[in-house]
């Protein structure tokens, strides 16, 4: 292989290698990613960007939160500090979700919504989930805290799950399959007695909020789509101390909940997919 005078492969060989490998895997039937979904450098530059601040937001709330806070105040904490920083809140009025931050406590799985008569209380597990817009480029990433002192079996419960998205993050290699990050994913979570979240999942990002391909937490080493360099995507696995199946608030239309009404909790990184494995891209 020819090299530029940098040591790096010229481009257009790179691209052309992809493309080969691309074009044998969809000979077998397997689902190959559109071109578009395949970042490049500067666009993953820019998501990079994106989701530094989005990792700030986080790294604000982790050292304000506690007793007595309402969700409506980490609301505006994430509001203040992400247009301070020159990017727009992604959750605010998407799909007419009203706030900039999605706040979920015990057994509220997802899409929680602030408000001033939602107190966190000692002893609550909560997730934030926070997502950014700068320049165009959109982010993602939440974490779990604990309020106060909180039960063994809560505590346990967070740990398990960030376990599961560190285990599904290894799990996902190049030319590997989005199957495969499920796969190890529900292992680990059913190995310790906890359900997966089957009507949720990771997703694409980075030109958009949502994007493909959709990553479950749970399924079949080697099936889905094939994983290449340059696919930018989230891991978020939701894990329930009991039954996997959720409802959805009639009311609110957002707020999604255990059907057993024991908690759940969640993490979530934004990656890039690199030659060499996953990158960070918020955390």
């Amino acid at each position: 292989m020819k090299f530029r005078y940098n040591g790096a492969p010229a481009a257009s060989l790179i691209a052309d290698d992809l493309e080969r490998k691309m074009a044998w895997y969809r000979q077998r039937g397997h689902e190959v990613p559109l071109h578009k979904l395949i970042k490049t450098p500067e666009q993953i530059e820019g998501i990079r960007l994106s989701g530094v601040v989005n990792t700030g937001v986080l790294d604000l709330v982790e050292a304000a939160v506690r007793p007595g806070m309402t969700t409506a105040e980490i609301d505006r904490m994430v509001y203040d500090y992400t247009v301070s920083h020159g990017a727009v809140p992604a959750p605010l009025n998407y799909e007419g979700f009203p706030k900039s931050v999605c706040i979920s406590i015990n057994e509220v799985v997802c899409h929680g919504i602030p408000s001033e008569n939602v107190i966190l209380k000692e002893g609550d597990i909560v997730n934030v989930d926070v997502s950014t817009i700068l320049d165009g480029f959109y982010s993602d990433a939440s974490r779990m805290f604990l309020i106060g002192e909180v039960s063994d079996e809560k505590r346990r419960l967070v740990e398990v799950t960030r376990e599961c998205l560190r285990i599904g993050a290894e799990a996902a290699r190049p030319f590997g399959f989005v199957g495969d990050i499920g796969a190890a994913i529900q292992r680990h979570a059913e190995k310790n007695g906890y359900s997966v979240v089957r009507d949720l999942c990771g997703h694409g990002v980075g030109l958009e909020f949502h994007e493909e391909p959709e990553v479950a937490h749970f399924g079949h080493r080697g099936t889905g789509m094939l994983l290449v360099p340059g696919l930018v995507f989230t891991i978020e696995p939701m894990i329930n101390m009991g039954d996997w199946r959720v409802t959805v608030d009639e009311v609110d239309g957002w707020t999604v909940r255990t059907r057993d009404g024991l908690p759940s909790a969640q993490w979530e990184h934004t990656f890039v997919m690199t030659e060499n494995g996953l990158k960070v891209l918020s955390h």
